[in-house]
């Protein structure tokens, strides 16, 4: 395998685990609804019975809203050749803040949860400052 900048890195592996996060909703709506239902057409407006599913549904979305803005931002900085320590350390954080925010989401701790995605936000902010030159 050819090596990789982190912030290549790092991108793949959130985009990777922002795919993933479906896998408990759906297994959950089968449980739920059954296989046949839950495979059918999607019925978004259809809240899972389940807490802990209807809050991991909303920050799958917001794992895919983050993404969009730090995966450009990352690639950026990998294709202009910018990345740094800060950069490397930005792109780590992002990943492993997403994977907190959707645990700490999906367990309900409101709190913590605000400190996962102002992470997350700050990290994307690194990107952007590098890019801009302003780092």
């Amino acid at each position: 395998m050819a090596a990789t900048s982190p912030e290549l890195l790092y991108t793949t592996l959130s985009a990777g685990f922002t795919g993933l996060i479906w896998i408990p909703i759906i297994v959950n709506r089968m449980r739920e609804m059954g296989a046949w239902k839950a495979l059918m057409n999607p019925m978004p407006d259809l809240r899972p019975r389940a807490d802990w599913a209807y809050r991991l549904t909303n920050a799958h979305r917001n794992a895919v809203e983050n993404l969009v803005v730090f995966a450009p931002l990352a690639i950026v900085v990998h294709v202009l050749g910018l990345g740094t320590i800060l950069t490397a350390a930005a792109a780590s954080m992002f990943f492993y803040a997403r994977i907190a925010h959707a645990a700490i989401y999906a367990f309900g701790i409101p709190l913590l949860r605000t400190a996962a995605f102002a992470i997350g936000f700050g990290c994307q902010m690194v990107m952007a400052g590098r890019v801009l030159g302003w780092l």
